[in-house]
């Protein structure tokens, strides 16, 4: 039984890029189509499109075989704009390498776009 829909979609998309393939599916939630526009955004997957199931959708990843690892961070920490450095140092592996993502009251986004907005959030979790 599946708990938890962004660490499975995490998983999924880490897992299928390890071995190599060019696409795979991932439960289809509103949290996880926001994460994968982040996602997309940054160049980190090709393409998301959704395709129906009649078990609720799933989403159709098309992979660029840039993802060497992401994960969810729980507990969802909260963090202050002038605490994204200290979340930076402890799950990306350098500066400018890889992606925080967030949930703030402007929607779902990178700590980049949230640090050039001025805004705090939740941490989701990390790519890269």
């Amino acid at each position: 039984m599946r708990h938890n829909t962004l660490a499975d979609a995490f998983s999924m998309l880490k897992n299928f890029e390890k071995i190599g393939r060019p696409e795979c599916s991932v439960k289809a939630s509103n949290l996880v189509k926001d994460v994968l526009e982040v996602m997309k955004k940054h160049g980190y997957i090709q393409d998301a499109e959704y395709v129906e199931d009649g078990k609720g959708g799933v989403y159709r990843v098309k992979l660029t075989k840039r993802i060497n690892d992401c994960n969810v961070i729980l507990p969802h920490f909260d963090v202050r704009l002038s605490d994204l450095a200290k979340y930076e140092k402890r799950y990306l592996p350098a500066f400018n390498i890889g992606l925080l993502i967030l949930t703030t009251s402007k929607g779902v986004m990178g700590h980049n776009q949230a640090r050039q907005e001025g805004t705090g959030g939740r941490l989701l979790g990390y790519v890269y």
